[in-house]
């Protein structure tokens, strides 16, 4: 059980490192040129990244069950988000 939780937050520390190198390109592609929507869409993704750290560092002082698939389940989600502003930031702007 100890190796799995080891394991575990191995992988959740490792996707949060990426993600967070994802979050600095975002904003990296928005400064400047981004929509209040896109700001918005960024803000939330931070909010969101905030709290799965939060949780992860929880985590670390309790392996529960629980905590490791709320985890999951909000890296997923976070994840899905993070890709879509992305796409959106990356896509060429629309010509008027």
């Amino acid at each position: 059980m100890a190796e799995e939780t080891k394991t575990f937050e191995e992988t959740v520390r490792s996707q949060l490192e990426r993600s967070k190198s994802q979050m600095e390109e975002i904003e990296a592609l928005a400064k400047g040129r981004a929509s209040q929507a896109v700001n918005d869409a960024i803000n939330a993704l931070k909010k969101k990244r905030q709290e799965i750290d939060t949780k992860y560092q929880e985590l670390k002082t309790s392996a529960e069950t629980k905590a490791k698939t709320e985890i999951q389940a909000d890296l997923e989600k976070f994840n899905v988000m993070l890709g879509q502003v992305a796409a959106k930031l990356k896509s060429p702007a629309p010509s008027k």
